[in-house]
């Protein structure tokens, strides 16, 4: 069984898309440093290139269940809920590893509250991966990332326009509504876990229909 995990867990990181998390990191942390430029009065812009550098990240998250041989390995023994758990383990590390360095590479004296702002980014992460999951539960494509690429990318242009005020998400630190807009993003967090959880099951059968002929005539069983 050890060296059955150990195939296990060496092949879930060989299939991972490390050149589209490398590529996503990379984008964000070029977006974090542009913080460095700002100047005194940047502190709110600095906010809001951090923000865009989670999106870059969690654009790149979107791809973690992509799987050319999906159809393949759907039939080996062991669970889909675990190959997934198995590709979300292997990422978190790299994951905190580009957050650390993402928030070290925004000046001190600019950047917003750690705790409040990697909640947010969290979340994001979260509802990725948990987009991810969705689609591979609810359709046969073996690459739905680039769909959930574009439906993440929509959804996140969207809220920031016409989200309700009276429930702000993105708001500025100086904002009296920041404390309860990252209570909104805990529960958004907690959505998105649940769902991805949800989502991780094995994946819907279509239901096939074949002509069966019963005394001369054809009906559906």
């Amino acid at each position: 069984m050890p060296r059955l995990s150990g195939e296990l867990v060496f092949m879930a990181c060989r299939t991972l898309p490390w050149g589209v998390f490398g590529t996503a990191g990379g984008a964000g942390l070029l977006l974090a440093a542009l913080t460095r430029i700002t100047g005194e009065t940047g502190e709110r812009l600095s906010l809001h290139l951090l923000r865009a550098a989670v999106l870059a990240f969690a654009l790149g998250l979107v791809f973690l269940l992509d799987d050319p041989a999906r159809h393949t390995t759907a039939t080996v023994p062991t669970p889909r809920p675990v190959r997934v758990a198995l590709r979300v383990a292997l990422v978190v590390p790299a994951t905190a590893a580009w957050w650390t360095a993402a928030l070290l590479v925004v000046p001190p004296g600019l950047r917003p509250p750690v705790a409040d702002i990697t909640l947010e980014a969290g979340a994001a992460f979260a509802l990725a991966v948990a987009g991810a999951a969705v689609a591979v539960r609810f359709s046969e494509v073996t690459r739905p990332g680039p769909r959930v690429a574009a439906g993440l990318l929509t959804s996140a242009v969207l809220a920031m326009v016409f989200w309700p005020v009276r429930w702000a998400l993105f708001v500025p630190v100086a904002d009296e509504r920041w404390a309860a807009a990252h209570e909104r993003w805990g529960v958004v967090l907690g959505g998105a876990v649940l769902v991805g959880v949800l989502g991780a099951v094995e994946p819907l059968r279509r239901t096939s229909w074949r002509v069966v002929p019963v005394r001369g005539s054809a009906t559906l069983g």
